[in-house]
């Protein structure tokens, strides 16, 4: 865990530690007032939502990488070899040098790749604190204004929207996800003309997405799309939220 416990509040509430941290963390919780204070308030912001679902999908880290290297130990001949055994022991100590070049080299290569994951992550939990602090920053403003609208599969689609922060959020709870090799996608429209605002994984059900410029769109659509997703909405819509 990092030093600064503090910090992973945000990844806390999102969800994005991974079980050691996430206990640590409970721990810390039970003795710092701050935090505590703190994680109340931010799990209230996601209660504002939508019934109190706020689903990201969490970051987790891989296991690590684990790489043993084997030496192999000569023992000198106790009388001077033939030839045909020294030709032998030569091969055999070419393929034990071998052998630990190999292993090395396959060390190192563990090590940059332990090492890309670890900053991976690093920016996922990073990502995950600046997207927090700027739902926060949203649902904050004093002239926000919250729309909602049922997904005609089942569920809900809620929008908070502040012209303050030229921005909004959509938060999409559905019942369930559709079925295989589909995804919800959502979109803003304006004039008609309709823009991906962003679709979800196969499999997955709700999602909260932070759109910039969200104010000057007439418009929020949620459709069912063919996985990953399309360039177009495909009718019929199955929400429709009017933000005038």
């Amino acid at each position: 865990m990092t030093d600064d416990v503090h910090s992973l509040i945000g990844a806390y509430v999102l969800d994005a530690l991974d079980d050691i941290d996430r206990a640590a963390f409970d721990r810390h919780l039970r003795d710092c007032d701050v935090c505590r204070l703190e994680a109340d308030e931010l799990f209230e912001v996601t209660a504002r939502l939508a019934d109190g679902a706020w689903s990201v999908p969490p970051p987790r880290l891989r296991d690590n990488v684990m790489a043993e290297i084997t030496n192999t130990r000569q023992l000198p001949p106790a009388i001077p070899p033939r030839p045909q055994q020294r030709s032998r022991r030569g091969l055999r100590l070419v393929a034990a040098a071998a052998a630990v070049v190999t292993a090395a080299g396959a060390a190192g290569v563990v090590y940059q790749i332990q090492d890309q994951r670890v900053r991976e992550t690093q920016s996922r939990l990073e990502a995950a604190r600046a997207s927090e602090a700027r739902v926060r920053s949203i649902l904050g403003a004093p002239d926000v204004q919250t729309r909602s609208e049922q997904l005609k599969s089942g569920g809900q689609v809620t929008v908070a929207s502040s012209r303050l922060q030229n921005a909004g959020v959509i938060l999409l709870a559905a019942d369930s996800a559709p079925g295989p090799g589909r995804v919800y996608q959502m979109w803003t429209i304006q004039a008609g003309a309709p823009a991906s605002a962003g679709a979800l994984g196969v499999g997955q059900a709700a999602a909260v997405q932070v759109v910039e410029g969200l104010p000057g769109m007439s418009n929020v659509g949620v459709t069912i799309e063919n996985a990953p997703s399309s360039a177009t909405p495909t009718a019929p819509l199955d929400a429709l939220v009017n933000l005038a």
